[in-house]
C-alpha cells in the first residue's frame, strides 16, 4: 500500500511542477574545469556530476527559488541560490584541505575526517590521479602509518601496526561492502582480484581495531575501497599503461596494464556499467641462496640448504664408518665419522612460470524505483591472475579464479546486502614439493643417499685413506659423492625435466605431486539501519551480519578429503551518537556481539569522543577506547599440510583425529625399537604428545603443552589531534594496544615412539632423529603489547607547491622469555618517513608528484624464514599532462627510480625499479 501511495505521489509531483534546468561549468579558481564534482539540491538527494570538462545540466521538478550545493574532494563546497528557470550557472571551487574530505568508514555515516572519531586515512580521485606509483593500489603506500608487503608484481598486501605476514588475516579489504578475503587463504589477495583503477571512487583505510563495528575480522585495520556509481559517473573511460620492470637479478622486462570502462544512466531509475582491466609482466626474482640455518655455508656443504633452494631440504645424517663396515670388501676400520646430507635442491626459477598476470572484470545494474535515494545494485566481480604467495612455503598461484556476487538494496538509512564469494586454485602449486618430487621422480631418498655413501667411501677407500682424513679429502669426498648420487639428474631446460615438472605440478598428492585443488566459498549477509531522520535526539544505528564457510579443497589444504567443512559466525551491533555543547563536542558509543559456532560469543564496545575546541573550527581533539577480537581462522582450525619442515595442523577439536600422516622412514635404532620402518600419528600427537621446540635447542627437552585455540582479544586505546596552524594541517594520533590470547604458531617435535615425559624411549628418539615436526595453533601466555604514533603535516610552500611528511613509530612489547616458541610477527619498522612534493598546476594541464619513503631496518619472522630487513630509501615520481581536447591525461612515471633493489621479506623477490607510460582517457 506504502508503495502505491509513493507511486501516486510521484505522478502528482510530475504535474504539480514545473521542471527547471539549471546549467553551467564547474572550474577550479586557476580556471582548470573539475570533472566528478557532486551538484545536488539542497535538502534532498536529486543531483548530478559535472563531466570531464567541467559542464554540467541538473534537471529537477521544483519551481525556484531553491539552492544547489557543490561539492568535490579537497575543494570548499559551495552553496549557490537558483532564481529564475532557465538559469546558467558557472561554480569556481576554492582549494580546500584534507580534513573537509567526507569519510564513511570510521563510524557507518557520513562525517569529515575533521570530525572522525578514530584515526582514518583517505585515498580518492585526486589522489589516484596524481599518485607516482604504477598503480592506484601502489599509491596507498604513501598514506600514513601504512606498510605494503610486496609478495609479487600483482600482490601486495596492506600492513597497519604491525603483526602481520603477507598473510595478513587480522586485517579485513572491503570493495563496495563485499570482503573480498580469499575463502581458503584467508586474507585478501591485494588488488590482484580488486578493482579496476577508472572505477575506484575512494579509498577510506583505518588502521587499528574496528571490530566493534565490523566484526571479527577487522581485529588490526580495515580498508575501504568503493566505485563510482553509474547514475553519477557516465561515460567511456580508458587507460594504457606499459613500460618495464628493473632488478638486478631478473633485468629488464616489459609489463603492459589496460582498461576500460563504460557506465550510462538509461533513465533517472536505471544505469549500468562494465569495467575490464588486464595486467602482464614478470615476477620479480627470488635468488637469496643463503643457508639461514647454517649461515656461510654453500652448496660445497653437504647439508647445505639455501633459502630460495627447493628440495634441499630432504637430508639425513650418514654415520660413514657403520656404512662401510658392511660395505668394504675388506673388514678395515675406518674414521670417516658422520655428516648430514642434503638433496642437490632446485632454484625456484628453475621451478615456476615467472609470468605475472591479472585479469578482473566489474558488472553492476543499478535500479532506482522511484528515482530518489532508493536502490537496488546487483554487482558481479570476477577475477583470474597468476601470482606468487609465501607463506610456509613459495606457492605459485596460477590461473587462480575469484567471484563475487551481490545484490544490495539501500538508501541515505540503510542497506541490506548478501553476497557470496568463490574461488578455485587452477593450476597453483607447491615449489618445494615441487623440487623434492622432481628429484624422486628419477631417483628415489634412499637410491640417492645409499649412492652418496658408497661413493663417499669409495672415493676415500680408493686412495687408501681409511683414517685420520684431512679437510680437503673430506670436501673432494663429499664433492665426488654428490656428483655420482646426481648422475642422471634431471636438469632444467630439457625436455625430460619439462615433462617432470608438468607431472608433478599436475598431481594433488604431495607424497609425488605438488599441486593444491580449492573450490571454496564464503556466504555473507549485513544489515545497517540508521534511525537519524525518525529521532532527534540522537544518532542511532542498528546492524548485524551472518557468515557461512565451506571449505573444499579435496584434502590438499584442509582435512577435508570426505567432503567441504562448513561452519557459520553471526554478529550484531548498535551504535549511538550524540552532539553537545553546540555541536562541538561529539560522543559515540558502540557495541558489537560475535558469535561463532566452536566458541563463545564476544562482545566489543567502543567509547570515543570528539570535541571541537574552538568555533572557527581549526582544531579538533579526539580520544577512544574499544576492544576487538579475532576468531581463529579456517586455517588455525581446519589446516592439515605437510609443507616438508614441519606438518600444519589445525586445533579443532575434530581436526585433530581427521589428520594422519605417515612419518618418515625411522632410524636403524628407530626401527629395532619400534618394530617397524614408520610410524601411523596423527594431529592429536602435536597437541598432547610433543617436546617445545626451544627446549629442545636449549638441551633440556620439555613437554610442549599447546592448548587448542581460542579467539584472541585486543584493548586498544586512541588520542588524536587534527586542526589547522596557520598553512599547515596536522593531523596527530597515538595509540596503546594491549593484546591476550595471542593466536600464534608454535612448532613442537614429536617423538615416534615414546611418551614425552617417560625420560627413556622419547628422549632416545629424539637422539636418534626420530621425530616429527609440527607447526601447531595456539595462543601465547606472554604479555604482548604494541603502541606507537604517527604525525602528518601538508601544507603549501614556494607559492603554491604541495608538500606533505608524515613519521610514523611503532613499538612492540613483549617478553620472549614468557614464551620461547611464540614469534609475534609484528614485522613493521620501528620508524618510517614519507614525504610528497609536487603541483598540479605547475604550467598550464601540465603538473609533477615526488613521493619518497624511509624506514629503517627491522625483524621479519614468518614460518618461511626470520631475518633483518635492510633500512631503504625509495622514491617514486611522475609528470602529467592534460590535453582538454581530446578529454586525456598522458604521464610518465616510475617507481623506486633509483633502482635500489630490495625485497619485503626474507626468501621474496627482489623488487627493482618499474618505469611506466600512461595514457587515461575519461569522458
Amino acid at each position: 500500500m506504502k508503495t502505491i501511495i509513493k507511486i501516486m505521489m510521484l505522478f502528482c509531483c510530475v504535474f504539480t511542477f514545473a521542471q527547471t534546468t539549471v546549467k553551467g561549468k564547474v572550474s577550479d579558481n586557476n580556471g582548470i574545469p573539475l570533472p566528478g564534482a557532486n551538484i545536488i539540491v539542497v535538502g534532498t538527494t536529486t543531483g548530478t556530476i559535472s563531466d570531464y570538462d567541467g559542464n554540467y545540466t541538473l534537471v529537477v521538478d521544483q519551481e525556484p527559488p531553491f539552492s544547489i550545493q557543490v561539492s568535490s574532494v579537497g575543494f570548499e563546497t559551495v552553496t549557490v541560490e537558483v532564481t529564475t528557470n532557465p538559469q546558467t550557472i558557472d561554480i569556481t571551487m576554492i582549494e580546500g584541505t584534507s580534513l573537509d574530505e567526507v569519510v564513511i568508514s570510521a563510524s557507518r555515516t557520513p562525517e569529515r575526517i575533521f570530525e572522525s572519531p578514530v584515526t582514518v586515512e583517505r585515498f580518492g580521485l585526486k589522489d589516484i590521479k596524481n599518485t607516482s606509483a604504477p598503480s592506484f593500489f601502489d599509491g596507498i603506500e604513501n598514506l600514513k602509518g601504512v606498510d605494503l608487503n610486496t609478495n609479487s608484481l600483482t600482490f601486495k598486501s596492506v600492513n597497519t601496526r604491525g603483526f602481520a605476514t603477507f598473510a595478513n588475516n587480522r586485517f579485513m579489504q572491503l570493495v563496495d561492502g563485499m570482503d573480498n578475503t580469499s575463502p581458503a587463504l584467508n586474507f585478501a589477495l591485494g588488488n590482484l582480484l580488486g578493482m579496476s583503477e577508472l572505477d575506484v571512487n575512494t579509498v577510506e583505510l583505518l588502521p587499528g581495531a574496528s571490530s566493534a563495528l565490523y566484526g571479527a575480522n577487522a581485529f588490526n585495520g580495515i580498508m575501504f575501497m568503493t566505485s563510482k556509481n553509474p547514475f553519477d559517473h557516465q561515460g567511456v573511460s580508458f587507460y594504457a599503461k606499459t613500460g618495464i620492470t628493473s632488478s638486478d637479478n631478473a633485468g629488464d622486462n616489459n609489463f603492459v596494464d589496460a582498461g576500460i570502462r563504460v557506465a550510462k544512466a538509461f533513465s533517472d531509475k536505471f544505469a549500468a556499467k562494465a569495467s575490464v582491466s588486464f595486467l602482464n609482466g614478470t615476477e620479480w626474482f627470488a635468488t637469496d641462496y643463503r643457508d639461514f640455518e647454517n649461515p656461510g655455508q654453500t652448496r660445497l656443504d653437504p647439508s647445505y640448504d639455501g633459502l630460495n633452494i627447493y628440495g634441499d631440504e630432504v637430508s639425513t645424517t650418514l654415520d660413514f664408518d657403520e656404512i662401510a663396515a658392511g660395505a668394504l670388501p675388506i673388514p678395515v676400520a675406518t674414521d670417516y665419522g658422520s655428516s648430514t646430507i642434503s638433496r642437490t635442491g632446485y632454484e625456484e626459477r628453475d621451478l615456476m612460470n615467472y609470468e605475472a598476470e591479472s585479469l578482473k572484470a566489474d558488472f553492476a545494474l543499478h535500479f532506482k524505483p522511484w528515482a530518489d535515494d532508493f536502490e537496488i545494485v546487483l554487482n558481479s566481480k570476477i577475477g583470474r591472475g597468476n601470482t606468487i604467495y609465501q607463506g610456509a612455503n613459495r606457492y605459485s598461484i596460477q590461473d587462480f579464479f575469484m567471484q563475487q556476487h551481490k545484490l544490495e538494496v539501500r538508501n541515505d538509512n540503510f542497506f541490506a546486502r548478501i553476497y557470496t564469494t568463490a574461488e578455485k586454485a587452477g593450476n597453483s602449486y607447491d615449489t618445494r614439493f615441487t623440487a623434492i618430487n622432481v628429484n624422486r621422480f628419477w631417483k628415489g631418498d634412499t637410491e640417492w643417499f645409499t649412492d652418496y655413501a658408497g661413493a663417499f667411501i669409495g672415493n676415500l677407500a680408493g686412495q687408501g685413506i681409511f683414517a685420520n682424513p684431512t679437510q680437503d679429502q673430506i670436501a673432494a669426498a663429499h664433492a665426488a659423492a654428490r656428483a655420482a648420487a646426481d648422475t642422471g639428474r634431471l636438469l632444467p631446460g630439457t625436455a625430460e625435466f619439462d615433462q617432470a615438472l608438468e607431472t608433478i605440478t599436475s598431481d594433488g598428492n604431495l607424497e609425488t605431486g605438488s599441486k593444491f585443488t580449492d573450490n571454496s566459498k564464503i556466504y555473507h549477509g549485513d544489515l545497517n539501519y540508521n534511525f537519524s531522520h525518525l529521532i532527534d535526539f540522537a544518532e542511532i544505528m542498528v546492524g548485524g551480519s551472518w557468515r557461512q564457510y565451506s571449505l573444499n579443497s579435496g584434502g590438499t589444504i584442509y582435512t577435508d578429503n570426505d567432503g567441504p567443512i562448513e561452519y557459520n559466525e553471526y554478529g550484531a551491533y548498535t551504535q549511538i551518537q550524540k552532539k553537545l555543547m553546540d555541536d562541538r563536542l561529539k560522543l559515540t558509543g558502540s557495541i558489537r556481539y560475535d558469535k561463532s559456532e566452536f566458541f563463545d560469543g564476544f562482545v566489543s564496545p567502543r567509547v570515543s569522543f570528539n570535541y571541537t575546541a574552538d568555533e572557527d573550527e581549526k582544531h579538533n581533539i579526539r580520544g577512544s577506547f574499544q576492544t576487538g577480537f579475532r576468531n581463529p581462522s579456517t586455517q588455525d582450525l581446519f589446516i592439515g599440510l605437510n609443507a616438508g619442515r614441519a606438518i600444519l595442523v589445525g586445533s579443532a577439536p575434530d581436526n585433530l583425529d581427521r589428520y594422519t600422516a605417515t612419518s618418515a622412514q625411522l632410524s636403524t635404532a628407530g626401527q629395532l625399537i619400534a618394530g617397524s620402518n614408520t610410524v601411523q600419528l596423527n594431529g592429536g600427537d602435536a597437541y598432547t604428545n610433543a617436546f617445545s621446540l626451544a627446549s629442545v635447542e636449549a638441551g633440556a627437552p620439555a613437554s610442549a603443552d599447546v592448548s587448542l585455540v581460542k579467539p584472541e582479544r585486543v584493548t586498544a586505546y586512541e588520542i588524536g589531534y587534527r586542526g589547522k596552524v596557520n598553512k599547515f594541517i596536522i593531523d596527530l594520533s597515538a595509540y596503546y594496544n594491549s593484546y591476550e590470547d595471542f593466536i600464534s604458531n608454535r612448532t613442537v617435535l614429536t617423538p615416534l615412539y615414546g611418551e614425552v615425559g617417560d625420560n627413556t624411549l622419547s628422549l632416545l628418539a629424539l637422539q636418534n632423529g626420530d621425530f616429527q615436526a609440527y607447526q601447531t595453533y595456539t595462543n601465547s601466555n606472554a604479555d604482548i603489547s604494541s603502541y606507537g604514533a604517527s604525525i602528518g603535516v601538508e601544507t603549501k610552500i614556494l607559492n603554491g607547491f604541495d608538500f606533505g611528511v608524515n613519521y610514523t613509530y611503532a613499538k612492540l612489547d613483549y617478553d620472549e622469555s614468557q614464551d620461547p616458541d611464540f614469534e609475534t610477527n609484528f614485522n613493521t619498522p620501528e620508524h618510517k618517513v614519507k614525504a610528497s612534493f609536487g603541483k598540479t598546476d605547475l604550467l598550464k594541464n601540465f603538473g609533477f608528484n615526488i613521493n619518497w619513503r624511509w624506514n629503517d631496518s627491522f625483524l621479519w619472522e614468518s614460518t618461511f624464514a626470520d631475518g633483518i630487513i635492510p633500512a631503504r630509501n625509495i622514491i617514486d615520481a611522475q609528470v602529467n599532462l592534460t590535453v582538454p581536447s581530446i578529454k586525456s591525461t598522458f604521464k610518465v612515471g616510475g617507481a623506486n627510480i633509483l633502482s635500489h633493489d630490495y625485497v619485503s621479506a626474507p626468501g621474496s623477490g627482489a623488487v627493482g625499479a618499474q618505469y611506466f607510460v600512461s595514457w587515461t582517457i575519461n569522458q
